[in-house]
């Protein structure tokens, strides 16, 4: 199976264009804490937002996911580690206040940038965009 790519993913790179479109700054492929292994595909420092495109095969979406056909056992168990290491990315970033947004590649990319620039904005405490260019929007 061919490497997939860690980030710049179609999904990614329209989202991103999206959010950005409606004022919003970011970092792209960062840890939002130091003590985190993984990265976020975007991350809102100040407002503490961290968001992950997960794609449908890495990730295990119930939807499209699927699992090959050849060494079964060894993708099962890989796939299974991979959303709980999800699952505890996530524990670590909200135990650290920060609110974790994830959706899956096929998602909308307005109803999830909707629901981004919702919960930047919300955090922020701002109405607009201000104050959030630069720095720590990823």
């Amino acid at each position: 199976m061919a490497r997939g790519l860690r980030r710049d993913t179609k999904p990614e790179i329209a989202l991103r264009r999206e959010v950005h479109a409606r004022g919003l700054r970011y970092r792209v492929d960062r840890a939002p804490i130091p003590a985190l292994r993984g990265r976020a595909d975007l991350v809102f420092q100040r407002a503490q937002v961290a968001v992950y495109v997960d794609g449908c095969f890495w990730h295990a979406c119930p939807e499209h996911g699927t699992l090959p056909k050849s060494n079964r056992e060894w993708w099962r168990h890989k796939l299974e580690s991979n959303t709980a290491r999800d699952a505890h990315t996530d524990e670590l970033l909200r135990a650290a206040g920060w609110e974790v947004i994830r959706v899956w590649e096929h998602d909308d990319v307005l109803v999830t940038a909707a629901l981004i620039e919702s919960a930047v904005r919300r955090r922020s405490g701002a109405g607009s965009a201000r104050g959030m260019s630069r720095g720590r929007q990823s």
